[in-house]
């Protein structure tokens, strides 16, 4: 169940469920049932059991049920004749209205009705005003009127079929979008409610009429040009009916609210109240579960001494407070905690994880805490003492500890149960081990990515640090437990009683940090950042990370060979030009030859003493002679040989025959995932040697690669964000994006644009995002710098808001000290306001380029979390293997190739939607191929 509103919190997931239809659904799904004194009960037990799922599943902080105030509204005012072929109720269901509204009462849930409406209108008003304040909004129903309220924040949920009813869905039923339904309904009309419509035109032709003419009042007028005679009589005869189901069917976004949206915020149940209802009804099956959840929660909070304030908001317990940790090493012991945590509803958890099986992490025990304080620690997988150091999943464990397999089978319905909670200090670490028995855990709240969301890269997330910011306390370390060099063991190693507290304590810090951390979410508005964004990436990062991709070895090796050779024939030909060998790896060596030997310009000595050796210094030299150029090509092959070429190989693991990359969730500051061990972000893609390391990237057999990939993605943010009409309008005609520029910067028209003047362009485009200076830009495209920054004024001449949006976003970070994403993510930008100039101009370009990064990063991490369900509901069995910056790679089976490319496309192009819209398209290109290289 979700957790228990502030009172004068802003609403951010707003549950509105349709209690009419609830009435009905679960009368005719229940089987008649009678109370001892004879009151008819299937409708009321139906409803309760379907409002408690309800409560315990979803995430909502506001919450109402809604009825029918009577079998009348303001539409029989209308037309006398609404509703009026309804029949009268079942007499056994009658007397069990009023007993739905005391279920709801009971179950302390805000119940909504109104004299004149309907609670389709009701519930309508209550959306839009939910939505207007920037909240989710869910309609708990499948009624077919309330379709016209789907899109931007709002959807609905059919819990019956456990259905999600969005855009797709109302075209499949409609035809149409979801702001069309109503066009629709006025034509087709509603025999239930006996809106009249038109004759003879039923759901498919209305859609098809509505499509052509996009709304009733243009169809109406054109009605006499319709070629089909029947049908063109009939509009033109009933088009009063028409216009009038239009009036019928449309409800009523703005009817009185019989009570503020702040009063739907969800309440704790309250025991007093519910279990003697329930008692009363007879309902005893739904009591004692109820008895259990609710008596449960109390007893241990009592046990805890902390009470249930001390569990929302840790920080009144210093984390020095007396604690009671428990080493459980039975059965019973561990089914006590488990029907704690079921009956609080949340715990927290922390895998510990011990020494290697190939090169992941196997699992050593569990510690879990219910309350601050209060936690335990299971020990799964230590051995014996004295034995190898080395830990497989099949190792015997101790003959005294208890069974991993008879533990996990207890564990894995709690860890799966999605009306318990799980907090853990790192969620991708915790499912790649629980991943392996066959647990796959949710829902769940990660500490680590929640102060990530809260703190972005100005600090570390990991639980110790985290724990030091927040309480000042300090957890054992694993040089603590477990030792230092030689004499280091592995943690399973250890004896249980000694990982006790380090284990429990983890846990323990886990549950008190994420009260905090989440009052600080709904007080900084980030909760739904964190929810929508960051904590739906964690099942498909770790799935990508597990999945892994296969290498070429032979490929590389060869390839290590060639760069070898190539190695050597450079050094032997700067060893010629220069007259002796030196170390071309030494900064120092390297700059005395190039401005001292050689006599090059420009040399600058730093602290050091030594001259200053970077690229953009060798470059600028590159013309001059021909050791720079060859230094450069020196460096790259160096670099790609013991990076990539060589290592590698040394980094598939052993088990799976794959690399597996580890991507950091909360490192960079504008959200980027972060690739490392090995890191396959930076292999250069634009020269041939870079193009050969992808190579050595293939799919299995009977499979290709597959690359999806964001075009131009934040020159289409800058175009949003800027608010620049002229690329704004080229992205949306589809223009070469480039040419175009060209073409407005230089006033070359596009049918005699030359490649140069493009190139130029491109140039310009990009590097403006990155505040690239004259010089720069001169050295790239090969002209002076006075010729550069006449092409830099003229670009800010044409595009007077790519200035505007620098000048304010320097001045806005200037005065906060970070920068916004579209979706609101805070890039902190530490150097904004140092003193030191050139320290300061870094910063400001890292301003200016870090909300269109950010975003992109936002976008893309939008499309990870949705696309694993998208592709199990198209039954496409594609595998994720990497993600590098704006691009996403699967291995997908051969037949499947073009549903799956076709998807990606699909779900990446719509990452925004329903949240944010943007005012250019995004468009994925996708390509396949055996190879990374030949896919990308």
């Amino acid at each position: 169940m979700t957790d228990v509103a502030p009172p004068h919190a802003a609403p951010r997931h707003v549950y509105l469920v349709d209690g009419s239809g609830f009435i009905f659904r679960a009368y005719h799904a229940l089987p008649p049932l009678t109370r001892s004194d004879g009151t008819p009960t299937s409708a009321v037990l139906g409803f309760s059991n379907m409002l408690a799922k309800l409560l315990d599943e979803t995430d909502a902080d506001h919450i109402a049920v809604i009825f029918d105030h009577s079998g009348r509204s303001f539409r029989n005012t209308i037309y006398d004749q609404y509703k009026a072929h309804r029949p009268d109720p079942p007499d056994d269901l009658k007397p069990q209205f009023a007993l739905v509204r005391a279920a709801t009462d009971a179950f302390s849930v805000c119940r909504i009705e109104l004299e004149d409406y309907d609670a389709d209108d009701l519930i309508a008003t209550y959306a839009r005003e939910a939505a207007n304040e920037g909240a989710v909004v869910t309609i708990v129903s499948s009624d077919k009127d309330l379709m016209q309220l789907v899109g931007g924040r709002i959807t609905m949920y059919d819990p019956m079929k456990n259905r999600q009813i969005g855009d797709a869905e109302v075209r499949e039923r409609f035809g149409v979008a979801p702001d069309k339904v109503i066009e629709v309904q006025a034509l087709c009309g509603d025999s239930v409610d006996n809106v009249p419509g038109v004759p003879g035109i039923g759901v498919k032709t209305a859609a098809e009429l509505i499509n052509t003419y996009g709304d009733l009042e243009t169809l109406l007028d054109h009605a006499g040009e319709i070629k089909q005679p029947k049908r063109r009589e009939s509009l033109i005869e009933h088009a009063d009916k028409a216009r009038l189901s239009k009036v019928l069917v449309t409800l009523d976004t703005k009817a009185p609210m019989p009570c503020p949206l702040a009063d739907l915020r969800v309440k704790p149940m309250d025991p007093e109240k519910l279990l003697p209802w329930l008692r009363q009804m007879e309902f005893r099956t739904l009591a004692t579960r109820m008895t259990q959840r609710l008596s449960g929660a109390i007893a241990v909070a009592e046990a805890a001494a902390t009470g249930p304030a001390e569990a929302i908001m840790p920080e009144a317990m210093p984390f020095s407070a007396p604690h009671d940790y428990a080493l459980v090493d039975t059965l019973e012991g561990l089914d006590n905690w488990i029907a704690a945590a079921a009956a609080i509803g949340s715990i927290a958890i922390w895998p510990a994880a011990s020494a290697m099986a190939g090169s992941r992490p196997a699992l050593a025990g569990i510690s879990l805490a219910v309350a601050p304080g209060k936690a335990a620690y299971v020990p799964l997988a230590h051995r014996s003492p004295g034995s190898q150091p080395s830990l497989d999943l099949d190792a015997p464990p101790r003959s005294n500890a208890l069974s991993l397999d008879d533990a996990l089978a207890r564990l894995k319905p709690l860890f799966e149960d999605r009306s318990v909670l799980k907090v853990v200090p790192d969620a991708k670490a915790a499912a790649h081990m629980l991943m392996r028995h066959g647990i796959a855990l949710g829902p769940y709240d990660c500490t680590m990515l929640m102060s990530y969301v809260l703190d972005g890269g100005q600090v570390e997330h990991a639980i110790e640090p985290l724990i030091q910011r927040t309480f000042e306390h300090s957890l054992s370390t694993t040089k603590d437990v477990l030792g230092t060099g030689k004499s280091q063991v592995a943690f399973a190693e250890i004896a249980p009683e000694a990982a006790l507290n380090h284990a429990a304590e983890r846990a323990d810090a886990a549950l008190r940090v994420h009260g905090v951390l989440k009052a600080r979410l709904v007080r900084e508005k980030m909760t739904a950042f964190y929810e929508t964004i960051e904590r739906p990436l964690v099942p498909a990062v770790a799935e990508m990370e597990n999945n892994g991709i296969r290498l070429d070895s032979e490929a590389l090796g060869d390839m290590s060979r060639d760069f070898a050779q190539r190695i050597t024939e450079l050094e032997a030909a700067i060893y010629q030009d220069v007259g002796h060998e030196f170390n071309i790896g030494s900064t120092k060596q390297l700059g005395d030859v190039l401005f001292e030997k050689l006599g090059m310009p420009g040399g600058r000595k730093g602290k050091t003493g030594a001259y200053g050796t970077d690229a953009s210094i060798l470059e600028t030299l590159v013309p001059l002679h021909p050791v720079p150029g060859r230094v450069l090509e020196w460096r790259q092959l160096t670099k790609l040989k013991s990076t990539y070429a060589d290592a590698l190989g040394e980094q598939i693991d052993r088990e799976t025959g794959r690399v597996h990359t580890t991507y950091a969730l909360a490192a960079t500051s504008t959200g980027r995932l972060s690739s490392n061990d090995p890191n396959l972000q930076n292999i250069p893609i634009r020269t041939e040697e870079g193009r050969k390391i992808r190579a050595a990237f293939v799919a299995a057999p009977g499979h290709v690669l597959l690359s999806a990939d964001y075009s131009q993605i934040e020159l289409r943010l800058a175009a949003h964000v800027a608010d620049i009409p002229a690329l704004r309008e080229a992205f949306l005609a589809g223009h070469d994006i480039h040419a175009a520029t060209a073409s407005e910067v230089f006033g070359v028209p596009l049918e005699t644009m030359d490649r140069e003047t493009r190139r130029r362009a491109k140039a310009i485009n990009f590097g403006i995002l990155y505040g690239i200076s004259a010089f720069g830009l001169g050295n790239q495209i090969g002209v002076t710098q006075a010729e550069a920054r006449e092409y830099i004024a003229k670009y800010f001449e044409r595009f007077p808001g790519i200035r505007a949006y620098m000048e304010k976003t320097k001045a806005e970070c200037r005065t906060q000290g970070y920068v916004e994403t579209i979706f609101g993510r805070k890039c902190y930008i530490p150097g904004i306001r140092d003193t030191n100039p050139m320290r300061r101009a870094g910063a400001e370009r890292q301003a200016i380029n870090a909300p269109l990064q950010g975003s992109a990063a936002d976008i893309i991490k939008r499309a990870m979390g949705r696309l694993p369900a998208a592709l199990a509901k198209a039954g496409l069995t594609a595998r994720p293997l990497l993600q590098v910056h704006d691009e996403l790679l699967f291995e997908v089976p051969e037949a499947e190739i073009d549903k799956t490319a076709a998807l990606a496309k699909d779900v990446m192009e719509g990452a925004c939607a329903p949240h944010c819209e943007i005012s250019v398209p995004l468009v994925v290109e996708t390509g396949s191929g055996r190879s990374w290289d030949t896919a990308h």
